[in-house]
């Protein structure tokens, strides 16, 4: 019966390869790297970069359905931290279903990655789910572009999605922590969050947000109640300053030098401020000697 099931589980392609002499070695150092093999869910550490902050249990369970009737399709993507130990880097949820379904092995492309490499695949894998909302995609598009280094563009070439769009989902962590855990929650859209970017005032967006909500108004109306509250001058909005392509360069450079990305806020009369974040004094000494290099 136990059998019956496993053969159904890995299904008859993943299972005529895992079945193979040729992978049968008891030795996890002695297996090639990149290749499929059958890992105890034992020996598998969650990804500690895993981008997904809550997974729902209607779509888990629906998995878990498929994977008793149909197999497991895709194989998890693990990394070998050590002998006979192994790290997540894609797949959470089939490892998850394998756990609830008792199953002790679970099919795994091994792959040799950094922690770079490891988050950065993590991260796109997960960009490109139907199910991950706004703000998990915005949260994830920034890690990559800080963590990974990425600019916009380069972001933009790797995913597959238009610039427009990344800077899009980008803006919207601007917002509230409120009114991100209001898009999070399904209780408002996008485009309800779009409409707000640029409020300057906290306290006008939480407003404007509640009268979404008690109001049950469309992206639309939300739009129309913006314009008039404009109208009025009750509602400061953020002034768009353009920033000269030679100042850009100039960012750029500093960012090279210093290996930060950093904050430029430009105002009207061409004053502003440069913001460099820093992780500890250690961090702020370190960027002190580049800059003064």
């Amino acid at each position: 019966m136990a059998k019956a099931l496993k053969k159904q589980v890995l299904g008859r392609g993943l299972s005529t390869i895992l079945k193979d002499s040729k992978n049968k070695s008891k030795l996890i150092s002695a297996r090639k790297l990149n290749s499929i093999l059958e890992i105890d869910v034992s020996k598998i550490d969650v990804n500690p970069f895993q981008p997904r902050s809550t997974f729902d249990k209607e779509k888990l369970d629906e998995l878990i359905t498929s994977i008793k009737n149909i197999g497991l399709i895709q194989p998890v993507t693990v990394k070998n931290i050590s002998k006979n130990k192994f790290q997540l880097i894609s797949g959470e949820r089939r490892l998850k279903a394998f756990k609830e379904l008792k199953i002790k092995k679970i099919p795994s492309y091994v792959r040799n990655a950094d922690d770079n490499e490891s988050l950065e695949m993590a991260l796109v894998e997960n960009i490109h789910r139907q199910d991950l909302d706004s703000i998990e995609i915005a949260i994830s598009y920034k890690r990559l572009i800080d963590e990974i280094k990425l600019t916009q563009e380069e972001l933009s070439l790797k995913i597959g999605k238009k610039r427009s769009t990344i800077s899009n989902y980008l803006r919207l962590l601007k917002l509230n922590p409120i009114i991100q855990s209001g898009i999070k929650d399904g209780f408002i859209s996008m485009g309800h969050g779009r409409a707000m970017i640029n409020i300057d005032d906290e306290k006008m967006q939480i407003n404007i947000y509640e009268k979404i909500i008690s109001k049950n108004l469309s992206v639309r109306n939300t739009e129309k109640l913006i314009q008039s509250l404009k109208k009025e001058g009750s509602l400061k909005i953020q002034d768009k300053i353009q920033i000269p392509s030679n100042s850009k360069k100039n960012i750029t450079k500093l960012e090279k030098k210093i290996n930060k990305k950093i904050k430029v806020v430009f105002n009207k009369d061409k004053s502003g401020k440069i913001i460099i974040p820093f992780d500890s004094i250690e961090d702020l000494n370190s960027l002190n000697k580049k800059i003064n290099e």
